[in-house]
């Protein structure tokens, strides 16, 4: 399997990096604006220099991937889910905050309508909802190193008690996507600790 990693040089997309390199065999192609000064190309890595917001070159660095997950964040996520969408994904997981849907009942003020932050993840999440594109969205609390067990999942409509979420239980989630695309296929969940 072909997959890109956009934000593959942040935090996350490091940490996601080598355990998809140390546990699969997939071919990963590693997406950030300096991916290729961070990692060197082999037979399962393709590092590429994209900014995620040049349309032309994301349809290029995108093209024959079989999942692309998306770790970037900021105020231009919405012009960047818009254009990983008009590539046209074969499936697509897309990292995001909670509170998006003002969904938080222990953090009030980190939801949209009091969290002036999470106004771009939201109008990003409400792009990839509208559209065609088979996608799961990941909503997450603050991450921190933890137990990879230690997670509950809530959908989308449910509320969310908690507002941290440990990076290792993204990863097996996003793992068990992988091995079973049709695992969440077009829905939203958070995924917080216990």
């Amino acid at each position: 399997m072909n997959i890109a990693i956009l934000g593959a040089t942040g935090k996350f997309g490091i940490a996601l990096t080598s355990k998809l390199l140390a546990f699969t065999d997939h071919k990963l192609t590693l997406i950030s604006r300096n991916a290729a000064n961070k990692f060197e190309d082999n037979y399962r890595i393709r590092a590429l220099n994209v900014n995620a917001t040049d349309l032309r070159a994301l349809k290029k660095a995108l093209k024959d991937q079989d999942l692309v997950y998306c770790a970037i964040a900021g105020d231009y996520l919405p012009v960047i889910a818009d254009n990983i969408i008009s590539c046209e994904p074969k499936r697509f997981i897309f990292m995001t905050t909670v509170g998006v849907y003002n969904e938080l009942e222990n953090a009030d003020h980190l939801n949209v309508d009091n969290e002036p932050l999470q106004i771009p993840n939201q109008y990003a999440v409400n792009l990839i909802e509208e559209s065609d594109v088979d996608y799961t969205i990941f909503r997450l609390g603050l991450l921190e190193n933890g137990d990879e067990d230690d997670y509950v999942i809530t959908k989308k409509g449910e509320g969310v008690k908690t507002h941290n979420t440990t990076a290792e239980s993204v990863m097996k989630i996003a793992r068990q996507i992988i091995d079973d695309p049709e695992l969440y296929s077009r829905e939203s969940i958070s995924i917080t600790k216990k």
